[in-house]
C-alpha cells in the first residue's frame, strides 16, 4: 500500500563557528534555542570541556566549549562576550555547546550532503559535508562528542534476553543504519553482546540497495533500524521508499534517532516507519525488535 505522504528531505541547519575560518553546523531539530553567553557556575569533578552550568528559564543546563571538545583553541575568556550557547535537544539530554559566533540559519536538502571522507578515521567528529556559498560546511557528530563528555553506562549498553526471545530475532534478516560511528558501534554492541547476526551500514543510499539485493536473492530484510538524520537518503525518506517498494515492503522499521522531538516521531509513522526510539537504550531497541520479530513471525 502506498503511503500517503512523504517526509520532506529539507531541514534547517544552523551555521556557526568553532574556528575564524570553519563553517559547522547542527541540525536545528535538535535545536531548542540560542543564546547569549550568561555566567557559568562550577560543576565540580566535570569533564575538562565543561565550563559549567548556566540557569536558563529555571534549568540548570551543562555547558560544553565545543571548540575544545572537538580539537580546537578553548574559548578564551576574551572571547566570551561575542560567543553563544547552542542549547540542544539530544540524546534524552538537554545540554548548551558554547560556540564563537552564530552565522545563519539555512535550508538544506539530505541530498546535497556528503559523507566524511574515509581517511578522516573513527575520531572525527563528522558526519557530513556541504557547501554553502562556495564555503565547506563541517556537520558536526553530536553522538560521538557527547560519548567522549558523558559516556554511556553499561545498563543502557547492554541488554538481557531469555533464550526463547535470543530464537525469535536470530532466524531474522537484521539491517543498521547510522552515519555516526558511535551509533553504529552501539548498535553493532547491543547486538553481538546477544549474539544475534546483522548487517550494518553508514548510509542511506547503500541500505536501500542492500534490501534491493536481498529481496532478489529471496531473503530480504525483516527488521531495519534506521537513524533518521543522514547524508544522501534520510531515515524518513529510506522508511518511504522501503514502503513503496512491494518487495521490501514487509520489513519492520525502526527509526532511531537522537532526536527527542515528538515531531519526529510523528513524521516517522507519516512515511511509514513502525517504531520511534530516541538513541541510545539497549533494552529499549531489543523491545522494539522483538515487537518487528513477532509481527514478521504473524505473517508467516
Amino acid at each position: 500500500m502506498l503511503m500517503k505522504s512523504k517526509a520532506s528531505q529539507s531541514q534547517g541547519l544552523l551555521l556557526f563557528r568553532l574556528s575564524q575560518t570553519q563553517l559547522f553546523a547542527l541540525g536545528t531539530l535538535k535545536i531548542r534555542e540560542l543564546v547569549p553567553y550568561t555566567p557559568l557556575s562550577a560543576i565540580p569533578h566535570s569533564h575538562p570541556t565543561i565550563m559549567g552550568a548556566a540557569t536558563i528559564r529555571g534549568n540548570t543546563i551543562p555547558v560544553i566549549d565545543m571548540a575544545s571538545a572537538v580539537g580546537y583553541a578553548p574559548i578564551t575568556q576574551e572571547e566570551l562576550s561575542k560567543s553563544y550557547i547552542i542549547i540542544t535537544d539530544c540524546q534524552r539530554m538537554v545540554i548548551g555547546f558554547l560556540v564563537r559566533g552564530i552565522d545563519k540559519i539555512i535550508e538544506c536538502n539530505w541530498r546535497d550532503i556528503e559523507s566524511p571522507p574515509n581517511n578522516l578515521g573513527k575520531n572525527a567528529y563528522l558526519t557530513g559535508v556541504t557547501k554553502f556559498d562556495n564555503q565547506l560546511v563541517q556537520l558536526l557528530d553530536v553522538e560521538l562528542l557527547l560519548s567522549k563528555v558523558f559516556p554511556a553506562s553499561p545498563e543502557t549498553t547492554r541488554a538481557i534476553l531469555t533464550d526463547v526471545q535470543r530464537e525469535k530475532l536470530k532466524p531474522l534478516n537484521i539491517l543498521l543504519v547510522d552515519d555516526s560511528h558511535v551509533a553504529r558501534k552501539q548498535l553493532s554492541d547491543a547486538l553481538d553482546s546477544i549474539n544475534i547476526p546483522y548487517q550494518v551500514t553508514s548510509d542511506g543510499r547503500d541500505a536501500l540497495a542492500i534490501m534491493e539485493q536481498a529481496a532478489n536473492d529471496g531473503k530480504p530484510i525483516q527488521l531495519l533500524v534506521s537513524d533518521i538524520e543522514m547524508p544522501g537518503l534520510d531515515g524518513y525518506e529510506l522508511a518511504f521508499e522501503v514502503k513503496n517498494t512491494p518487495a521490501l515492503a514487509q520489513a519492520y522499521i525502526i527509526l532511531h534517532t537522537s532526536l527527542s522531538s515528538e515531531i519526529s516521531v510523528s513524521q516517522a509513522h507519516q512515511v511509514g516507519a513502525n517504531e520511534a526510539l530516541t538513541k541510545f537504550d539497549a533494552h529499549e531497541l531489543i523491545s522494539a525488535m522483538l515487537r518487528g520479530a513477532e509481527q514478521q513471525n504473524a505473517n508467516v
